[in-house]
């Protein structure tokens, strides 16, 4: 790991907080609100000057910029929601770019797990009649902020466990 782990213990309860947040509102509305983007992006912009040298925090605000631009372009081919965009945008400050091998393992595990997640328990009687009003039960797209909170939380996780 190369994420530093006294930064990612750092930004891991903020992280949590806002992903619980952006989870719970992508199935709940299938929406991820542009405050829980700018929450998140205004806790690496706050806090990373503090955690990383200032070079360091520079080329990781980069992530933002680049992602935001790619996630606009996927956006407008139609491969994923304006929501989604702008959430991996405000993600990608927190990730290493040399971490990438483990960020597609774990990417492609939580996007599995947290689909196979939300579909089996949309099929639970208990669970239905609890979140009835829950738009993500009824719509066939999958709300990717449950998967996206996963994957920055999980890293995050790893990071303090395993980084530097």
């Amino acid at each position: 790991m190369f994420f530093p782990a006294h930064a990612a213990l750092a930004l891991l309860p903020f992280a949590l907080a806002i992903g619980i947040w952006v989870a719970w509102s992508d199935m709940k509305f299938m929406r991820i609100p542009n405050q829980s983007v700018l929450a998140l992006l205004a806790v690496f912009v706050l806090l990373g000057p503090v955690l990383f040298p200032f070079k360091t925090y520079l080329w990781q605000l980069s992530h933002f910029a680049a992602l935001l631009v790619f996630g606009f372009v996927l956006n407008m081919a139609r491969a994923i929601g304006a929501g989604d965009a702008k959430f991996v945008a405000a993600m990608g400050p927190f990730f290493a770019t040399q971490d990438m091998p483990l960020i597609v393992i774990l990417t492609s595990s939580i996007l599995l797990a947290a689909f196979a997640t939300h579909r089996g328990l949309r099929l639970v009687p208990a669970v239905r009649r609890a979140t009835g009003d829950w738009e993500s039960w009824a719509r066939r797209d999958f709300p990717m902020g449950f998967a996206l909170a996963g994957i920055l939380i999980f890293y995050l996780l790893l990071a303090t466990i395993l980084g530097q």
